[in-house]
């Protein structure tokens, strides 16, 4: 069997323009065929063939909406940019569209029964399951006049979803200080950024400035400005956009027999897996995480403001951007971790080499460079391999520039399909060109692992189930584990070089280890502020974004935030995550309890070839409780993550 060929890209403006409109174009024809002849399949017509016709087109949806999508992000060109976003909206009403579309349901249902259904596998019995749990969800069974208003408010959610993302893309912001200003920064950071002929230096909101900003700093004006100027990212523009996406999810979700957006939204997570009011267990999840995280949040927080007080006798409160300077200052001094001396062993041109020879080594992969066109000159790309076959193809899309996505992030761009489509991802990152900060190897071990867990997954014959296709609730706990990578001394080792070229010392690392732990509870507490207002935005429904979103971060933890700004305008997961925020704590207590079967040694080759057969490779073919239980040989607990919790 030839081996499914890569995408190819194209290498002018033009054909880029060709690429996001012709290929968008000819999935809509493709799928309009196959709908035509599944709405009129007669009783040849068995269950496995209506099965496959299903998969096809639900193949071709979602390669053509991950590459537009990826594009929207990505492509230094807005003409091509803007292209995409239209595409993207016109193939998302496309697949909201059908599930509206009851001879596609019927087709469907006519095989939905034990007889019809008796000669399905398990993925054609699953799909089968999952494609008629849609469309009940899409709204197929509503009256005409609902189901053309759930198709309105669909379509309204998409708009509304890709202009906030857009928003946010671009909305960077600049700040003017004087060179004194950024006295605690390190000296490479200080040379990057010499005064301009105001005899100013201008900071932007971009990662590379932000980061080493909050961190270094040690004028708290100019942590305070930088961090205020980030909270107000794509505001006023996005306040009413996500005040009507809000009101336009709770309409669609009463419409469709459900409570609020949050019991819509989990009804196919884990936590409220096959209920219609699952909502409830997110508050339920976040009043225990409060509880676990409270006492030692409560002991943290008077050591931070002390601190603060060394610094600034008149300071009455930490606020989110004293955070991460206070943290950083006092593991220093308190555990010997000096951030910016951990800082001089990471440089970008040793770490992704790192990376890559660490995943590959954990995974029994290779990453073979690939000389092919892309989006921009900054991205590398390679392909998977191993014994000889490959696997899939990788894009790392990795620094900053205008009109790029702002955060970091696994896009799919196809699903891999056994024998007919070769898996592709790509990674969106503003990781700085040289020296980086320890949190963002971490982070660039975090997106690894989603896009491993995409090319590793995406041996499938279903489409909807490769890939990075679990529960969304479990999709963050493959990469939350693939972190802990970053914080082994051998690993670490392996890559790092100081300034005489010596590896970052393993006593250096257990120290960091154990002053990670300080401050741990009151970063929950943090998290738990998202999760709060991500959630209760979505089922309160309140008039005051701003004055809602304060609240909610005022009470979940005593880091203040900083007061009247909107950072609910910058808040990207609110259009994926939805309501569903708490995912990345819920994740991480699976995370904590994956990580217990390596028993301290990371690199034990059994375990991590039972961890990727058993969880990485089946994709979304399995629930993620049965995948956890198949690797832990149990249901997996909250007492690994409460210990971590604890230090």
């Amino acid at each position: 069997m030839t081996a499914p060929a890569p995408l190819v890209f194209p290498t002018d403006p033009e054909g880029w323009l060709a690429f996001v409109t012709e290929r968008p174009t000819a999935a809509v024809a493709l799928v309009a065929d196959i709908d035509a002849r599944l709405a009129s399949a007669g009783v040849e017509v068995d269950a496995t063939a209506r099965l496959a016709l299903w998969n096809d087109a639900d193949l071709a949806l979602r390669q053509a909406t991950s590459e537009v999508y990826l594009l929207s992000e990505s492509h230094p060109d807005a003409a091509v940019r803007e292209v995409a976003e239209e595409q993207v909206q016109r193939l998302e009403a496309l697949s909201a569209g059908r599930l509206l579309d009851r001879a596609l349901f019927a087709a469907l249902s006519a095989v939905d029964s034990a007889e019809a259904s008796a000669g399905l596998d398990r993925d054609e019995r699953r799909l089968l399951t999952e494609a008629i749990r849609d469309f009940r969800r899409g709204g197929v069974d509503l009256d005409d006049a609902a189901r053309e208003r759930v198709r309105e408010l669909t379509d309204r959610d998409t708009e509304l979803s890709l202009e906030f993302s857009r928003n946010i893309r671009d909305g960077r912001r600049e700040i003017r200080v004087a060179p004194d200003a950024l006295v605690g920064l390190p000296q490479d950071f200080i040379d990057e950024h010499p005064p301009g002929e105001d005899g100013l230096v201008v900071l932007t909101t971009d990662y590379p400035d932000l980061m080493p900003i909050r961190e270094y700093a040690t004028d708290r004006a100019t942590r305070t400005a930088l961090v205020a100027a980030y909270n107000e990212l794509a505001w006023p523009a996005n306040d009413a956009v996500l005040a009507e996406l809000l009101r336009v999810r709770a309409e669609r979700a009463h419409l469709l027999g459900y409570g609020s957006w949050a019991d819509y939204e989990t009804e196919t997570r884990m936590i409220g897996r096959g209920t219609r009011s699952g909502g409830a267990a997110i508050a339920d999840f976040l009043g225990r995480l409060d509880e676990a995280s409270g006492p030692a949040a409560d002991a943290e927080y008077p050591l931070l403001l002390e601190r603060l007080r060394h610094d600034d006798p008149e300071a009455t409160e930490v606020t989110v951007a004293d955070f991460f300077y206070l943290l950083s200052a006092l593991r220093r001094e308190r555990h010997d971790v000096d951030a910016q001396l951990v800082r001089s062993y990471f440089t970008f041109d040793r770490v992704l080499p790192g990376l890559l020879t660490t995943t590959g080594r954990l995974f029994d992969v290779t990453y073979v460079p690939v000389d092919v066109a892309t989006w921009h000159p900054d991205v590398h790309s390679y392909d998977v391999v191993r014994g000889g076959e490959t696997l899939g193809r990788i894009h790392l899309d990795l620094h900053p520039r205008e009109g790029k996505y702002t955060h970091a992030a696994c896009f799919g761009l196809a699903p891999g399909i056994t024998g007919r489509v070769l898996p592709e991802s790509s990674l969106l990152c503003n990781f700085a060109r040289g020296f980086m900060t320890h949190d963002e190897v971490v982070t660039f071990f975090h997106e690894f692992g989603h896009l491993v867990h995409d090319i590793l997954g995406g041996d499938q014959r279903i489409a909807r189930f490769s890939g990075v296709a679990t529960e969304w609730d479990f999709v963050e706990a493959p990469s939350q584990l693939l972190e802990e990578w970053a914080w082994d001394a051998e690993v670490l080792a392996s890559f790092t070089a100081g300034p005489d070229g010596e590896p970052i010392p393993a006593e250096l690392v257990e120290k960091m280890a154990v002053a990670d732990g300080f401050g741990r509870a009151l970063e929950v507490r943090r998290q738990l502020g998202h999760a709060n207002v991500s959630y209760h935005l979505h089922v309160d429904l309140p008039d005051d974004l701003q004055a809602a979103t304060e609240h909610w971060y005022t009470v979940t933890s005593p880091v203040a935030p900083l007061r009247a700004l909107h950072p609910y305008a910058g808040f990207g997961h609110l259009t994926g995550y939805g309501a569903c925020y708490y995912t990345y704590q819920w994740s991480l207590v699976i995370a904590r309890d994956l990580l217990s079967a390596f028993d301290g040694d990371l690199l034990d080759a059994a375990v991590a070839t039972r961890y990727r057969r058993e969880i990485l490779e089946p994709g979304g073919s399995r629930d993620a409780a049965d995948l956890v239980e198949g690797f832990l040989g149990r249901p997996y607990g909250f007492d690994a993550y409460r210990e971590w919790l604890a230090g």
